[in-house]
């Protein structure tokens, strides 16, 4: 049985995100959507509120599980043994972040496989930081996001 894990910050979870989960959970029989937090970053949404929105989105895909997880995502991997981390890349600045990202995981755990899926192109430009400030500016995110990521971004921007 091959398992993979997907870490991210998912402030917020974008269409792009939820293709890339679709895709991976299609390839691998178990599926691991990890929301890493950090306490000395400022998100959004806070753990609690990215989880019950991916939870959302994968509650028909029977093979992914959402974990929180606020320490080395190698180590997330180590305690479930799974093998295959998966990134997302849209562009060659991703890509050389990601690269680098991978070296220092595979020296920390080197049994883990690091696997670059590249975007679907209509997802190309979809970025959480960007979304979040077309939200802010009360820009159209509609197609960039899923309906109820559309919806806590437009309550919580409507209260800040």
């Amino acid at each position: 049985m091959e398992r993979a894990f997907l870490p991210g910050s998912f402030d917020p979870p974008t269409n792009g995100h939820l293709n890339l989960i679709t895709r991976a959970a299609r390839i691998f029989d178990e599926l691991h959507v990890v929301i890493a937090f950090n306490r000395g970053k400022n998100y959004l949404f806070d753990e609690n509120e990215r989880k019950a929105l991916m939870m959302e989105l994968v509650k028909d895909m029977p093979n992914v599980t959402v974990s929180l997880w606020d320490r080395l995502v190698v180590d997330y991997a180590k305690r479930e043994k799974i093998s295959v981390m998966i990134r997302g890349v849209r562009a060659l600045a991703d890509f050389s972040y990601e690269f680098e990202l991978a070296m220092t995981n595979k020296e920390l755990y080197p049994p883990l496989e690091i696997i670059f899926m590249p975007t679907d192109p209509k997802y190309f430009v979809l970025r959480s930081s960007a979304i979040k400030e077309i939200a802010m500016f009360g820009g159209d995110i509609e197609t960039m996001v899923p309906p109820n990521v559309a919806a806590a971004l437009k309550k919580r921007l409507s209260s800040a």
